[in-house]
Parts: structure tokens; C-alpha cells; sequence
């Protein structure tokens, strides 16, 4: 029931999902408006069923109030069914500031998880990067960034299949020196911990392939995506007005088209789905407010993957320190940090 144009848009990306995919969706919501879209979209017979829930947290509600005065709002019915283990993962484009509340409440945090962390993956020029916290704690702790170092590098390890992931904390300088008490703070516990850390990196290594994964707190990982995705758009702009203005017989408007969407894929947030909640007992997946159905869709292939990898039993096996890396392994063969 959550997004812009909900429950349209994600009705009809739940019913494309369980189409193409083979994977069965449960909507959570008003039931008679998710039977009726589902009517509309022409939803595949069995792959798709409905769970109702009479109450609905608006965007722009406060995410604490609305989930204290409506205890049968969808989002917290669709926690309930992952704690159930009537359902493998959650989905929301929602009201993210609810779905986390929900998550927390329903399903609870990993043993020894302070906070959990809102993960997103951005599109760098080596592959993906996994950016956390991107919006669920502003104010954070050097333990709390500790603590998503480890679950971004359990993450990458077995989603990204890297074998070492490189983790680098979000500063204003490379030198360990710089940055503020936080950060600084953060430098040094990450140093000693169980994960191939590559110190600090500065907003343009995000993308430029130095790390897969970038630790930061959430006020300045949610700054840093909005503008991210912000430029992302305005380049696209820019480049189609040029190509526009500069077309000629050397290239032609199919091969312009071909590139615009080759770059536009990677760009896309809509390839990924949606972010990851990470360190809550399930799988919660956080989709954008104008989440577009193939957005919906690749939410639930993600959602799908992360479940049959086990991500959250790694992560929980990594924070007890069965799955930990011996640091040794993380340096070169000159015993340098690659």
C-alpha cells in the first residue's frame, strides 16, 4: 500500500515478479483494492495472494505515531508473516521510517546489533559498491560503523561473490587523521576488525572503484546518495540535449539510443530494487517512494536471492565470529593493505 502511485504500481510489479520469476507474492493491504488491481494487471492465478490489513502508514506520517495508534497497518502485518515464516522477506515502498520501525518491532535486531543499517548499491566504474547507512540512524556511533563494516563485507562477500571485500569508511581525507571524532573514532576500531579495511575514502572513491563497500553514518550516506542519484539524472539530461544538438551521419539516432540505454541501466535504481535493512532478524528490502513495477520486480528477485543465500544467518554467524576473516588474509603478500 506504500509509493507514490500505490497500490497500482506495486500490485502490477508483484504480479509481473511471480509471472517471470516463478517466485509466489503475498500483498499485504486494503483487500479489496489489491483484488481489484491485481483484476486489472491480469495476475498469473496462484502465485499471487492477498493478506488484508484495514490500516495504512501514509508517507507522510510520523513513522513512531502511526505505527503506536495502528497496530493492523499493512507494513507491520507484513513483518508479522516474515517472523511467521509464512513469508521468506518483506517489501516496501512505503514509508521507510515505518518499515524499519516494523522491522524492529516484529522481527527484532541480530544478537548483538546495536542499530541496523539502511544498505543501498550504487553502480561504480568496476562494479557494484555497497553504500551503508544510507538513511536509517543519522547519529551514529564508532561501534555502529564498526558493526556495518562487518555486515557490508558479509554482503558483498556473498551477493557481490567477492572474495575479499574492500571496505572503506566515508571522510574527508584518506589520512586516518582526517575527519571528525566519529570518524576518526570508527578508523580505528574498523582497523582491528575481522574485514579487509582500506582506510578512509573520499566522496569520489565511491564510485571509483578503489572499494565495494562504503561505511558512513546515515545523515551524510543519505546526503551522499540523493546527490548521487541527483547528478546521475542531470548528466543523463545533459548528455541527450548534446547528442541532440550534435547529431550527424557518423552517429546515428539508433546508436545514440543504444548507449543512453546501456548508461541508463547502470544508473538505475530500479535495476536494484531497493535497499537493504541489514541487521534486523529478516529480510527487509526498502524501495523507493516512485518505485516504477520493474522496480517492484527487481525487489523480489533480490529479495529471493538474499533469502535462499542465507545472508542473515551469515551476517549473525559473522557477528559471532564463526565466519570471521583472519586478518592476516586481508593484506598483500608484502603486508600491505591492497
Amino acid at each position: 500500500m506504500g509509493g507514490d502511485d500505490a497500490p497500482r504500481v506495486v500490485v502490477s510489479g508483484a504480479a509481473q515478479a511471480a509471472q517471470t520469476l516463478g517466485v509466489p507474492v503475498v500483498l499485504v493491504g486494503h483487500e479489496d483494492a489489491l483484488r481489484a488491481e491485481l483484476t486489472a494487471c491480469g495476475a498469473p492465478e496462484g502465485l499471487v495472494t492477498v493478506v488484508h490489513a484495514p490500516d495504512v502508514v501514509a508517507m507522510d506520517e510520523s513513522p513512531s505515531t502511526a505505527l503506536r495508534h495502528k497496530p493492523k497497518a499493512s507494513i507491520l502485518a507484513a513483518a508479522e508473516l516474515v517472523r511467521e515464516g509464512a513469508a521468506c522477506a518483506m517489501i516496501s515502498a512505503g514509508n521507510s521510517g515505518a518499515t524499519v520501525g516494523a522491522a524492529l518491532l516484529r522481527l527484532g535486531k541480530l544478537p548483538g546489533i546495536r542499530r541496523p543499517a539502511i544498505a543501498t548499491v550504487v553502480a561504480g566504474v568496476k562494479g557494484r559498491v555497497l553504500l551503508l547507512d544510507v538513511g536509517a540512524n543519522a547519529d551514529c556511533s564508532a561501534k555502529h560503523l564498526l558493526q556495518y563494516g562487518v555486515m557490508g563485507s558479509v554482503y558483498a562477500q556473498h551477493v557481490f561473490q567477492q572474495v575479499r571485500p574492500r571496505v572503506g569508511l566515508l571522510s574527508i581525507g584518506e589520512e586516518p587523521s582526517k575527519g571528525n571524532a566519529l570518524t576518526k573514532a570508527a578508523h580505528k576500531m574498523l582497523e582491528t576488525a575481522p574485514i579487509r579495511f582500506v582506510g578512509n575514502v573520499e566522496g569520489n572513491d565511491i564510485f571509483g572503484g578503489r572499494v565495494d563497500v562504503v561505511v558512513s553514518d546515515g545523515f551524510v550516506g543519505n546526503v551522499a546518495l540523493k546527490v548521487a542519484e541527483g547528478f546521475a539524472e542531470l548528466f543523463l539530461g545533459w548528455a541527450a540535449e548534446e547528442f541532440e544538438r550534435h547529431n550527424n551521419a557518423d552517429t546515428s539516432p539508433e546508436r545514440v539510443n543504444a548507449i543512453f540505454a546501456e548508461v541508463s541501466k547502470k544508473l538505475d535504481y530500479a535495476e536494484y530494487g531497493g535497499a537493504i535493512l541489514l541487521g534486523v532478524n529478516g529480510v527487509c528490502i526498502i524501495g523507493h517512494g516512485r518505485s516504477s513495477p520493474k522496480a517492484i520486480v527487481s525487489a523480489v528477485r533480490v529479495a529471493g536471492q538474499l533469502a535462499s543465500e542465507g545472508i542473515v544467518e551469515r551476517i549473525a554467524a559473522s557477528l559471532r565470529g564463526e565466519a570471521a576473516v583472519p586478518r592476516a588474509e586481508a593484506q598483500d603478500a608484502g603486508g600491505q593493505e591492497a
